[in-house]
């Protein structure tokens, strides 16, 4: 029903509450199986640990503006809504909580941990998706899924075993990333290597008849207790006579062979470079093809064990430091380099990891990965940008085995059991009785859970009914477009299209929508060691969940990163209080309109028919470039058609016939066209800013219980009217041109100006003189239309516009003598400064010894200067000074 009350000031808080409750409690987001066409987007499942950041912010409104946007469309839309366990970090925030108790989690037990997370998950869980909710999240609630829910948990065991009974998971020896402090293995992608500075340590390694040595250069000289040989490059000519020559290992006296493979550089440091199978990746493969033994010298809270021999027991630092002095003091110790190189860091806790040889459960990639490289290259998979594909194949095309097994206690149990009697391996959803070859009862579980992603990467199909055939799952399955950060392409979108593939032998998307991070305005990453960080939430209580949407999505282009600034966010608020104002004046006018009783098109005035076409065309741009994922351009055209067209142009010029109309019919057309525009600009807007758009909407006449479910503006190209553009855009440009004069010569607000127009076209003439109202009414002004001029009037302001000349005699408007006074004394202080510039910019000294950028800065100050000089000097020409 129209309501014709509003408040005078927009209330964000009042709105935003009221809306969404409306939405969820009529059920507006849920989706339901049809015959219509589906649009389909999972939602990247955030961290029960953890609260709505700048990050989540951007990307779920990215997701509910398409959401909305195809909604409105017609589509049946299911925006499906998740959260993640996030193993190694919600396990941390538990065992950190145990500690300020004095406990751990050995003092509860498994059982009882496990009991405690679940507590905690309930009692944290739920809090993003409650902030989520005050963002204006359109997602179907009563479809929310857990990653750890019974349906997922489920197709997890079914994923694992699927894939153990084809070969493609399998448990091995291999060098992991080893986190010291989550005590867990975490994989390649998984580690943030940091640029950090360091040395090189230069040692001396004796041959066996002490005649000879080799020295090598490394940056962890803590692993040399580790060393099982040397390798040269078989073409090093230095080295060559000592391939196959024993050398000993200082401090320990472990002798060890020299040996040759190529993946030795011979440019690297010394050319000769100490092996480690058991703390380096690449010593690891150097040590699979010699057959070298695997001398493990670091426990996994990162203390030297008992092969490290009088260093067991120290710390790895400490271990460091004590090895150099003995290296120095027993000569062995050549020299010493400063040396900055990259360091794998634990992205959780920021932990130094330690490479480690450790028995773990892998998936195996390549056969995985060629089907997902072919569905990209091929086109069923679309990267918006599309320079995303080339990193996205890069990685694929390389990619690495997937270690898949942590060693926390939160998560999806590996379903495999062992007999303790005879070693069998058994993989089955439920615990098995009795061991499969020998009939024993004595049968224990793999201690160790799933990685994170393993259950997100069936995040699509899981969440949709996999592996029971469930009608939602062949409606909404592939889904439309995944909305994500380019961050975790490696981590999430490529091992999703993996598993869509195998086990959907489908897409599990077909178009994946990348976007950058939100970093400060200074371009830093936000974070809590910065304390640049800014919560959502804070900006929703101060500025409204509209504003901030809008401050996310404008100026935002698909993969690049957004940097964060208050000052557009003042903007955004601006922008909604404008919209408030202006439909407040609009239903203020509106009480006595009747849809039905309005006028036809005939009696449109030219500012009628030029806001509908300029409305047309925004219907026009918003839809493609919605189409083309470019969320902010489509925001920008928005932001200018309603502020600008509509509010500071249609509706100035439609107040006369709103408030004087002599005939009936004419207030009862810009009653009917401002209407319309309204209504229709609230719904181009609605996906970007849901709850100021429902609350206008609501209150104009309108067809329909929600905004959310009227259709979507199609752009009528009946309604383009090139001509009534043209025109005003003549019109418009004389109004800017008179109000920029009463500007420049200080003419009163209150004062009406005479303004001669000489226009010398006969068609912009008859324009003119159609439309005279207009020029009038906005630049505070009678008009005066003249072919030529036989003579300037004196004092005359002069301006030009599209043909038109303008003359605006002062004489009577402002006291001429003190303006001549304000001009010459402005114009005397605006040379000085000129000078001071110049003669700085005419100093050699100064020019030699200035940074580029300082004397750039003078030289485009010395422009602004000059500018404005000769300015002045006009405004002094025109009155007569």
């Amino acid at each position: 029903m129209t309501q014709f009350d509003m408040p005078t000031t927009y209330d964000p808080r009042a709105v935003e509450e009221k809306w969404y409750r409306y939405w969820e409690e009529n059920k507006f987001f849920h989706a339901k199986v049809d015959a219509r066409e589906p649009f389909s987007i999972v939602m990247p499942p955030p961290n029960v640990t953890g609260q709505l950041h700048m990050g989540h912010a951007l990307d779920n409104t990215l997701q509910d503006i398409l959401t909305r946007w195809r909604r409105m469309q017609g589509y049946n839309t299911l925006w499906l809504p998740g959260t993640d366990h996030a193993g190694i970090a919600t396990q941390a925030r538990v065992e950190e909580q145990l500690a300020r108790e004095g406990k751990s989690k050995h003092d509860l037990g498994r059982e009882k941990f496990l009991e405690r997370v679940w507590a905690w998950k309930e009692q944290y869980g739920g809090r993003i998706t409650h902030q989520l909710r005050r963002l204006g999240a359109s997602c179907d609630w009563d479809r929310e899924r857990f990653t750890m829910d019974e349906g997922c948990s489920e197709a997890v065991k079914e994923v694992f075993l699927r894939l153990y009974e084809q070969g493609l998971i399998y448990r091995d020896y291999y060098i992991v990333n080893w986190c010291p402090r989550c005590h867990t293995t975490i994989s390649d992608i998984e580690v943030e290597h940091l640029d950090k500075p360091g040395q090189l340590y230069y040692i001396k390694y004796p041959t066996r008849d002490g005649r000879d040595a080799i020295t090598v250069a490394t940056t962890r000289p803590e692993t040399m207790l580790g060393d099982v040989a040397v390798a040269v490059h078989p073409g090093d000519e230095r080295y060559r006579h000592l391939v196959g020559k024993t050398l000993v290992l200082p401090l320990l006296g472990r002798e060890m062979p020299v040996i040759a493979d190529e993946y030795v550089d011979p440019s690297f440091g010394t050319g000769a470079v100490k092996i480690t199978p058991a703390h380096d990746p690449n010593d690891f493969e150097v040590g699979r093809r010699h057959n070298l033994p695997q001398v493990r010298v670091i426990n996994k809270d990162a203390v030297m064990n008992d092969e490290a021999g009088p260093y067991r027991g120290l710390d790895r630092w400490e271990c460091r430091k004590r090895i150099i002095k003995d290296l120095k003091e027993q000569g062995y110790l050549v020299k010493v380099e400063d040396h900055n190189h990259a360091v794998g860091h634990c992205y959780r806790c920021n932990t130094v990891i330690e490479p480690m040889l450790s028995r773990q459960w892998f998936v195996r990639m390549k056969p995985l990965a060629e089907p997902a490289i072919r569905a990209v290259k091929e086109g069923r998979i679309r990267f918006v940008p599309e320079r995303f594909t080339k990193i996205y194949l890069n990685w694929m095309e390389n990619i690495r085995d997937w270690c898949i097994s942590r060693q926390l206690w939160w998560g999806h149990r590996i379903p495999v059991w062992y007999c303790r009697d005879c070693g069998e391996v058994i993989a089955a959803k439920e615990p098995p009785r009795k061991c499969t070859r020998c009939g024993s009862s004595r049968l224990e579980q793999d201690p160790d859970v799933l990685d994170t992603w393993f259950s997100s990467a069936l995040w699509p199909f899981s969440t949709l009914g996999w592996p029971e055939k469930t009608p939602e799952l062949d409606y909404y399955y592939p889904t439309s477009v995944l909305v994500t950060g380019r961050d975790i392409i490696f981590f999430w979108v490529a091992r999703m299209i993996v598993s869509g593939l195998h086990f959907m032998q489908e897409v599990p998307f077909r178009e994946v929508f990348i976007h950058g991070l939100v970093l400060d305005a200074l371009g830093r990453k936000m974070s809590k060691s910065l304390g640049n960080g800014v919560d959502p939430i804070d900006v929703i209580e101060s500025h409204g969940a509209d504003s901030l949407r809008f401050m996310l999505v404008t100026g935002n282009t698909p993969g690049n990163d957004l940097r964060f600034h208050f000052e557009r966010l003042d903007g955004a608020r601006n922008f909604a209080n404008k919209i408030w104002n202006a439909s407040r004046f609009a239903l203020m006018n509106l009480a006595d309109y009747d849809p039905a009783a309005a006028p036809g098109r005939e009696y449109h005035t030219l500012a009628d028919r030029w806001i509908l076409s300029r409305y047309q065309a925004c219907v026009q741009e918003v839809t493609q470039f919605l189409e083309a994922y470019e969320l902010g351009e489509a925001a920008r055209v928005l932001y200018e058609f309603i502020w600008d067209e509509f509010c500071d142009w249609y509706i100035e010029l439609v107040k006369p016939r709103l408030y004087r109309a002599k005939d009936g019919r004419d207030r009862a057309c810009a009653q009917d066209v401002l209407a319309r525009v309204l209504r229709g600009a609230m719904e181009l807007l609605h996906p970007f800013m849901p709850f100021i758009t429902e609350e206008i909407w609501q209150r104009l006449p309108h067809q329909g219980r929600t905004i959310m479910q009227s259709p979507w503006p199609v752009y009528q190209p009946e309604l383009r009217d090139e001509r009534a553009e043209a025109e005003m855009a003549v019109l418009m440009e004389v109004i800017r041109s008179i109000r920029h004069i009463r500007s420049e010569m200080n003419v009163p607000p209150g004062k009406t100006a005479d303004a001669i127009l000489v226009v010398t076209d006969p068609d912009t003439r008859d324009l003119v003189q159609k439309w005279p109202g207009y020029i009038e009414g906005l630049a505070r002004c009678r008009v005066q239309v003249r072919p030529e001029l036989e003579e300037i009037p004196p004092q005359a302001a002069h301006g030009v516009a599209r043909g038109v000349e303008i003359y605006v005699p002062l004489a009577g408007l402002i006291d001429i003598d003190r303006e001549l006074a304000r001009l010459k004394k402005e114009l005397a202080a605006v040379e000085k400064d000129l000078k001071k510039v110049q003669g700085k910019l005419g100093n050699e000294s100064f020019l030699a010894k200035a940074p580029a950028e300082v004397v750039e800065k003078e030289r485009a100050k010395e422009a602004e200067l000059a500018g404005k000089a000769t300015a002045i000097r006009e405004r002094l020409a025109m009155l007569g000074g």
